[in-house]
């Protein structure tokens, strides 16, 4: 407990990630074993961004099918999906940042730590899983900025609508708002169907990590 309380304040007090690594190691937590666990993090934060974007685009369907009532209650609560949606897929951009930043970090190390060996059939042996181990990071970081991508195109969308809508609060303005809705539809589901690609390899990354541990 006194260990990782003296790590924790080490890296308060330095704000670097090269200490919170160095931090971290002196307690038994190595850089891999923080990839793992920055994948699991961003592949949940793209499962709770899924639901977020789902129910902005069903509070969009229950505007567009406006049929009478408080319109401006079904603006804010249009703006409020928008604002879950924009912080959910932040929390997506910043989680993809920290596993780029912990893999550059293993990598490296790996790399170095490669000349440090007397054995060459070890060496070489360590080279390969390095290899295969590089090859499927950066298949699975790929997919996952693939995800990241499609989010802004849809945040900027729904950021135009809601806008519009605010502006308009009437009958026209849902009529025009219609015929945005099909657009908005596809763009959201290309995105499910990369978010949950990305998420299918995040566990096959994972799995395979787990059996190096």
């Amino acid at each position: 407990m006194k260990k990782l309380f003296a790590a924790t304040l080490l890296v308060a007090l330095t704000g670097c990630q090269s200490a919170y690594y160095s931090a971290m190691e002196q307690v038994g937590v190595h850089k891999r074993d923080i990839l793992v666990d920055r994948v699991e993090e961003t592949r949940d934060a793209q499962g709770e961004a899924q639901e977020e974007f789902r129910d902005a685009l069903e509070q969009y369907r229950a505007v567009v099918q406006f049929d009478g009532g408080e319109l401006d209650q079904l603006y804010e609560r249009l703006q409020a999906e928008y604002d879950d949606s924009y912080d959910a897929a932040e929390r997506v951009s910043d989680r993809i940042r920290s596993v780029e930043s912990v893999a550059e970090a293993l990598f490296e190390e790996w790399d170095e730590e490669l000349l440090q060996y007397q054995s060459d059939r070890l060496r070489v042996q360590s080279a390969r899983q390095l290899r295969d181990t590089k090859a499927r990071y950066q298949s699975l970081i790929a997919t996952m900025k693939q995800a990241e991508k499609r989010m802004q195109p849809v945040l900027l969308a729904l950021n135009d609508n809601v806008l519009y809508l605010k502006h308009n609060l009437n009958a026209q303005a849902v009529g025009a708002l219609k015929g945005e809705f099909a657009n908005i539809r596809q763009n959201i589901d290309r995105l499910m169907r990369d978010m949950q690609r990305s998420i299918r390899e995040s566990d096959a990354f994972i799995a395979s990590m787990d059996k190096k541990r």
